[in-house]
């Protein structure tokens, strides 16, 4: 997959390497965002998804 996308920038007027670097950073950061919530426990999962309708902290901000 990345050799047809390095093919395919090279034929692109002044591509060079720094495209490449910006499409491996994006992939990566997903790839290390998904690892992170697969790897989550349901508890910190489900106390994440309160936080909006806790009534304790939106009492606190009137």
């Amino acid at each position: 997959m990345f050799k047809f996308i390095k093919q395919y920038t090279e034929t692109i007027s002044g591509a060079q390497i720094y495209p490449l670097i910006s499409l491996l950073i994006f992939f990566l950061f997903f790839v290390v965002l998904l690892v992170y919530v697969q790897k989550l426990d349901k508890k910190s999962i489900k106390q994440i998804s309160e936080i909006p309708l806790d009534d304790d902290i939106n009492q606190n901000l009137n």
